[in-house]
């Protein structure tokens, strides 16, 4: 509407007015062509003429400027108010530009008029209410509406997105990017790419450079996109576009904010069918039902030939504004309007688009709560589920708790494209363009090269062929454990992924490098999940153990005639052998006197003794002891006897019943300290691991070739070779005359490797889920790793065939036993001694 339109209407209004009544000018500054720009004037004046029916004192009187969003029409419009207008109070502006240049418009003039902005900054400045005092921000919590699309991404496991916004040329749209960002990464979501449109008029016909933008579009693969903010021109053009480059369909996924989603009707845009969007719910309780139902009857007449159907949460709060100054005028002359402002607002107000409170130069609105739509036959009068705040997605206000979370998604959506399965939001593979998937060839029991792709010959049958869709198994060039386990998934996927292989050539780590670089899509393969790889791509949920295993050589035979002194430590040995020979020679000092059997000559009485405590190790033997000091030391003695025997054949037992390790090699310490040499795989990170984790010597680690040769690993003179559980258990299953070790270091699994942000691999981590409960991904581990095992029934798990060798018992494990033994010994021998020396003291003096 043009300002001799505006001047007129307000001539118009001013002849009307009795000359009693007292006229108080409002200027209202919107965009008078827009949706939310009429629905807002029809709503003021439907405010307006109310207010002037029933009051006999005040009189209001409109004067509309359309300011197309623009802040210098804006700010002109302001100039114009203030001075030809003589307005009391300025209203609308829809963007913050808008605001702040009227607010500075103002802030000029010698009297300071209250200005009540429908916007307010996305993340409101400090020192706001100091500059502007006079300015009152009434608009919806941005963040909110950020946290609400987050939880739309979150809801069906975007991953990426590509975020949309137009560029008003006042850097608008940043504000709420940082909201964005900040919800996306709370929900573990990123943005993957920015597309910044021109600004377009509707009389804008060339759209080279939004087609220039969204070619960009191809090199990303995220299909969920998020329009920030736009206007109708714009996002109309927008979606055409998109359409036809096809960017609209059933791999995508378009949200826009309640800003757009307010312009679309009653235009009506076929090209964003399948959009979500969202609207601010406002509650019709008891207290407004009838003043609602008035206000819509009176809007929707005045109105008519637009077709709205009801207003929106625009018109209300425009409604409520005119509402709250005609109250305020009320309260005129005690007060000023700036004043009267403040003091209604003070305490809570309910208006029709509900509660609100001025609070720093902001009126507070109700927690917003936000109608999910979705638009159908380019209208958005299709509803879905609700969105409160902390609660998320409910089907029903009357569920919402602040105790917990919902569980209730977005809503049954119809989606672009396909109306029924819900979108991927990725760049889904095509025949056209099928997926690129590398496979790291490198082990034939995971991956392995059968055949030519011209060739006739077979590969060895896998559990899962001929089970993929479309034959996606059959006549594969390709076989072993993760050909066999993609097939299985391809099989259990509800929709097809056509793809093409390539083989690598470089170690893992390049694989992970190129899915990175986006040079292809994924690795099938036997790929380990580690720290430095999970931040670059997406794994799986893993589908075999990893951990460190270490193979070493069984023990040779001629090493094996020595067992018999392991049980005990060679210290143990010693002193075993001091406390035999010292409880020999007591008992010779103790039975010599009066044991008969100790007479003869001294070397007689030697032998005798060591018989007679030696034989106490094995029988009982049938010699007669005379002295009872010799009975308390025998009975010590033969408690010793009783406790060392029964160690030293439990041990025995052990290492005899347990395949054990080299005796040279009892753990990784033992390893690292004497400088062995040790064999790791050469393509794989095990390498690098043994030197910069367990601190192993670079010169004492040697690599060897995948195959496992054991004639390459003995001719290296390796003592151990360190190796991930699943290719100890193919090694084990193929040669003799290796221990195998459990893992004692864990790693990530073995896993497939896809994009980030592919929801692929979720959809591979389920099925991938259900085949290891169901025990279909242990029928494919024993039919690729360890088909002997398989072929003659044994059930034992190859980590648990050996273990830790049973170390040699120790001197400290005994020395307690000693301690009494040998204590035993001597004190005895010490009253023996003082007997005998009293008995020779008597005889001395009896023969004085």
């Amino acid at each position: 509407m043009g300002a001799a339109e505006h001047n007129k209407r307000g001539q118009t209004s001013e002849f009307e007015a009795e000359d009693e009544k007292n006229v108080t000018n409002i200027g209202a500054i919107i965009d008078v062509n827009s949706r939310i720009g009429k629905e807002q004037k029809a709503a003021m004046e439907v405010a307006a003429e109310n207010f002037n029916k029933q009051s006999d004192t005040h009189e209001l009187i409109l004067h509309f400027r359309d300011s197309g969003r623009d802040p210098f029409l804006a700010a002109y419009a302001a100039k114009h108010l203030i001075k030809e207008q003589k307005v009391q109070v300025i209203i609308g502006m829809e963007t913050w530009q808008e605001a702040i240049t009227v607010a500075d418009v103002v802030h000029n003039q010698p009297e300071k008029i209250p200005v009540i902005s429908f916007a307010a900054p996305t993340i409101t400045p400090p020192l706001i209410q100091r500059r502007w005092p006079f300015l009152i921000r009434m608009a919806s919590d941005g963040a909110a509406q950020m946290e609400c699309i987050g939880d739309i991404v979150n809801a069906y496991n975007w991953k990426r997105v590509v975020v949309i916004y137009e560029d008003n040329g006042y850097g608008g749209g940043m504000g709420r990017l940082a909201l964005l960002s900040e919800a996306l990464r709370n929900v573990g979501s990123k943005i993957e790419h920015r597309i910044v449109l021109p600004q377009l008029s509707e009389s804008d016909t060339n759209w080279d450079e939004l087609k220039k933008q969204l070619l960009e579009i191809p090199y990303v693969n995220s299909r969920a996109f998020i329009v920030l903010q736009s206007s109708l021109p714009t996002v109309t053009a927008l979606f055409k576009v998109a359409r036809k480059m096809g960017f609209v369909g059933a791999d995508s996924a378009w949200i826009i904010t309640e800003s757009i989603a307010s312009l679309l009707d009653p235009q009506g845009n076929y090209d964003m069918d399948g959009t979500l969007g969202m609207k601010t719910y406002y509650d019709r309780d008891t207290t407004h039902t009838s003043s609602y139902a008035r206000f819509q009857k009176e809007f929707q007449t005045k109105y008519s030939e637009e077709d709205y159907s009801k207003p929106g949460i625009y018109a209300l709060r425009a409604y409520d504004i005119i509402s709250i100054v005609t109250q305020a005028i009320s309260r005129m002359p005690n007060t000023t309007l700036q004043e009267s402002l403040a003091t209604i607002l003070s305490n809570y107000y309910k208006g029709l688009s509900g509660k609100m409170q001025l609070k720093g130069g902001a009126v507070l609105l109700d927690s917003p709560r936000f109608r999910i739509i979705n638009i159908v036959g380019g209208k958005t009068d299709n509803e879905l589920n609700f969105w409160i705040p902390d609660f998320g997605f409910s089907e029903s206000l009357e569920k919402v708790s602040d105790k917990y979370r919902s569980n209730d998604g977005v809503g049954k959506v119809i989606w672009p494209g396909n109306p029924t399965l819900p979108s991927k939001g990725w760049a889904m593979p095509t025949d056209e363009k099928p997926m690129k998937i590398l496979l790291p060839a490198y082990h034939e029991n995971f991956v392995r090269h059968i055949r030519e792709e011209n060739s006739n010959e077979m590969g060895k049958e896998g559990l899962c062929l001929g089970k993929g869709k479309d034959g996606l198994c059959s006549g594969k060039i390709y076989d072993g454990l993760s050909i066999d386990l993609f097939c299985c998934v391809l099989s259990k996927l509800n929709y097809s992924l056509p793809h093409e292989f390539d083989k690598a050539n470089g170690t893992y780590n390049d694989t992970v490098e190129l899915v990175y670089s986006k040079t292809y899509d994924a690795v099938i393969g036997d790929t380990t999940v580690l720290e430095s790889r999970i931040d670059k791509v997406d794994f799986t949920q893993p589908y075999l153990e990893s951990g460190l295993s270490m193979i070493v050589p069984d023990i040779p035979d001629d090493r094996q005639g020595w067992m018999f002194l392991k049980p005990f430590s060679w210290k143990t040995w010693v002193v075993t052998g001091g406390i035999l020979i010292y409880t020999t020679l007591v008992v010779w000092f103790l039975e010599v006197p009066t044991n008969p059997d100790f007479s003869g000559s001294f070397k007689s009485q030697i032998a005798f003794a060591t018989w007679f405590t030696f034989s106490s190790l094995f029988f009982a033997h049938r010699e007669k002891v005379y002295s009872n000091l010799t009975r308390v030391v025998f009975v010590v003695w033969l408690f010793v006897v009783l406790i060392l025997s029964s160690s030293y054949t439990a041990n025995l037992s052990s290492m005899l019943t347990i395949q054990r390790l080299s005796p040279n090699v009892t753990d990784i310490e033992m390893l690292r300290n004497t400088n062995s040499l040790v064999g790791c795989d050469s393509d794989s990170f095990v390498g690098n691991y043994l030197v910069n984790v367990l601190n192993f010597n670079q010169e004492t680690v040697k690599l060897i070739d995948s195959s496992y040769e054991p004639a390459e690993i003995r001719s290296k003179k390796l003592s151990a070779v360190f190796l991930e559980l699943p290719y100890g258990q193919v090694f084990m299953d193929k040669n003799k005359g290796f221990t195998l070790t459990k893992a004692t270091y864990s790693f990530g699994g073995f896993s497939f490797v896809f994009q980030k942000g592919s929801p692929i691999a979720r959809d591979f981590s389920k099925v991938i889920l259900d085949l290891l409960e169901n025990g279909e991904m242990r029928k494919l581990q024993d039919h690729w790793l360890t088909p002997k095992k398989r072929s003659t029934n044994t059930t034992s798990d190859t980590t648990n065939t050996t273990s830790d060798m049973p170390e040699s018992l120790r001197l400290k494990s005994f020395w307690g036993l000693f301690v009494i033994s040998g204590a035993t010994s001597t004190f005895c021998c010490i009253i023996s001694l003082t007997i005998w020396l009293k008995k020779l003291y008597r005889g001395i003096r009896g023969n004085v």
